[in-house]
């Protein structure tokens, strides 16, 4: 009898030889034949087996297609030289009607039914475990020596006709210094399920409890660990039972098909593509992946807004990557609340300047185009007015749609919560991401100042308490941007706003958000929020990781985002709006400002377009 120990090493062909003579002691071929390809293994009667290898194509990241046989064909060469479906799996589930019957060690008494079925062959993560471990990773199921979790989620994947079912994936703890090296290691192996769908929070996926896996054996983290998720082949597993044929057999989860394909056949990556791992939120704890590419992009968007014309001493406000870490998690966002409104001045009516609205206009439309629910509130006082702009930009072409409108009053101890929450239920979220620019925040002293040291609480509503009860909801997200110091957001840096910006002892916003960005003019953030987001839903690499490996790349979309982006004429018409609603300039960073002869304030737009 073979044991465990001395598998490791044991060629594929001598292993399926040991396996089809039943001479193991093993529950799973976990870390056996190391560098080569394992399969999940799924058998279907041939009338559905062209359904079934469309929902495969349509789900590459759990079910890559290594080879389908033909009916009755018990071999797969282009896999392995010498194989019988039949024996060569440690163990097979059989399933009658959607129901598992029974496990088996062999298919052999049913070669006959076997005659009229086809055999899918699946990559499985087991392949990529020693990639894993020469980029210096520990795989806890190998050390532990079990077999690795398995879970259902909650994420449907694509359907094609009577196969639908649920994602299943695969979780490896790995130590948080390590999380960009799993990546990196597994994201062009996309034959054997390629890069994290996840990294976090089990519950983002539905998932509840990781100590009681679905599939395979509880796997357990070490302090510092952090769950990842990879897509997993036992996906098809869960398609066969819910397709509810009268007979189908798969592998039994974690007893694959060993070929005779090594790991090595891995295309040269262009470094642009190398995949980064960012946090973007501790409660609950999540990260997201994108190209390296996408995100030095973004990074020199931040760089470009940072520019400080009124030489204000925004340099020293600025943190680096918060535009990036940011918009990944607006990305994720399923429904974003956007806010602007500086009433500077305070003599006149409308009191509002022109920075601030262009730029939240700019988020919503970008936000409109990804499909994602967006809603602007403001000041009561500013309603009809927000109204008609709003109603103006449609018409303008800018938003596709209009936004609703909501203003908030602040009316009790619990009108935040009530007004962010379903009947007020932290658990129910209405919003997942609060977006202030150019929004008059709340000073320490519990004013709302200007620049120039003015109060300016009575014209300003209590928006501020929305972003102090986010902080208090697992999953809600704020961001502020601001080019001053006293907006909505900017508490995160008010220790460098009284020192670096003038009257900032008194004027510093006291209410933080999770993310700061600071930028020359206010609407410069909001364009350059527009952009990152058109940047990241157009990078592979995170949209894969956007969509958990399920479904087709949402490429195509890609000119309707286009068409969403913030422009120079774009802006021109809108500022116009404004200005014929009695709207003034706030800034001498505006269009009076020109550079190399195009207005300062436009030029980077067009900038922002050309990087683009």
């Amino acid at each position: 009898m073979f044991v465990a120990g001395g598998l490791k090493s044991l060629l594929p062909h001598v292993l399926r030889r040991v396996i089809r003579c039943n001479r193991l002691s093993i529950s799973n071929t976990s870390g056996m034949a190391e560098g080569y390809k394992q399969a999940n293994v799924v058998i279907l009667h041939k009338s559905l087996a062209d359904d079934f290898e469309k929902f495969c194509r349509a789900n590459a990241g759990p079910l890559p297609l290594l080879y389908r046989s033909k009916p009755g064909d018990w071999k797969c060469p282009s896999l392995s030289s010498d194989s019988d479906i039949r024996t060569d799996c440690l163990q097979y589930r059989i399933y009658e009607h959607g129901a598992c019957t029974g496990t088996l060690k062999s298919l052999k008494e049913y070669s006959e039914q076997l005659k009229d079925m086809v055999t899918f062959y699946l990559g499985c993560s087991f392949s990529f475990e020693k990639a894993v471990q020469n980029a210096g990773i520990p795989l806890r199921n190998v050390e532990q020596k079990c077999n690795v979790s398995m879970y259902k989620t909650a994420v449907p994947c694509y359907s094609i006709s009577t196969f639908c079912c649920n994602l299943v994936v695969t979780m490896r703890p790995i130590p948080e210094s390590k999380l960009e090296a799993a990546a990196v290691a597994t994201s062009e192996l996309k034959e054997v399920h390629g890069a994290p769908i996840h990294m976090g929070d089990p519950g983002l996926l539905g998932i509840q409890d990781l100590s009681k896996p679905d599939y395979g054996d509880p796997v357990h983290l070490h302090p510092g660990d952090i769950p990842v998720f990879w897509a997993c082949g036992v996906t098809g597993v869960e398609a066969v039972i819910n397709c509810r044929a009268p007979l189908a057999f798969t592998h039994s989860p974690g007893c694959m098909f060993i070929t005779d394909l090594k790991n090595d056949n891995v295309a040269v990556r262009s470094s642009r593509e190398v995949p980064q791992v960012h946090c973007i939120s501790q409660d609950p704890l999540h990260y997201s992946i994108v190209s390296a590419e996408a995100a030095q992009k973004i990074k020199n968007l931040e760089t470009l807004i940072g520019i400080d014309p009124g030489d204000r001493g925004i340099i020293h406000l600025r943190r680096q990557d918060e535009l990036l870490k940011a918009c990944l998690s607006m990305s994720h966002a399923r429904s974003v609340l956007v806010t602007t409104g500086f009433p500077t001045h305070f003599t006149y009516e409308p009191p509002e300047e022109n920075d601030g609205p262009p730029g939240a206009l700019a988020i919503a439309a970008i936000l409109q185009a990804l499909e994602k629910e967006v809603a602007i509130v403001t000041d009561q006082r500013a309603m009809n007015l927000n109204k008609k702009i709003i109603e103006e930009a449609v018409q303008l072409g800018i938003l596709k749609r209009p936004v609703p409108l909501l203003s908030y009053q602040g009316e009790s101890a619990d009108s935040a919560l009530t007004f962010l929450c379903e009947n007020g239920n932290p658990g129910r979220p209405r919003f997942d991401h609060l977006v202030a620019i150019e929004r008059a925040g709340m000073a320490a002293d519990g004013n709302y100042y200007n620049a120039r040291k003015v109060n300016i609480k009575h014209l300003v509503d209590p928006i501020d308490e929305l972003f102090l009860a986010a902080q208090t909801i697992p999953g809600v997200a704020t961001t502020g941007v601001g080019d001053g110091g006293n907006e909505l957001g900017m508490g995160k840096v008010k220790d460098a706003v009284k020192k670096h910006i003038k009257n900032g002892d008194v004027i510093a916003c006291d209410v933080e958000a999770d993310f700061t960005i600071v930028a020359g003019v206010s609407n410069w953030g909001g364009y350059a929020i527009a952009c990152a987001l058109y940047i990241l839903s157009t990078c592979e690499v995170h949209d894969r990781y956007l969509r958990k490996a399920v479904g087709f790349p949402r490429i195509s979309k890609k000119m309707g985002w286009l068409s969403a982006l913030p422009s120079v004429t774009k802006e021109e018409k809108l500022l116009q709006t404004l200005v014929r609603h009695g709207v003034r300039s706030g800034k001498t960073a505006s269009l009076e400002m020109e550079v190399d002869g195009l207005p300062f304030y436009n030029t980077h737009s067009v900038m922002i377009e050309k990087l683009l």
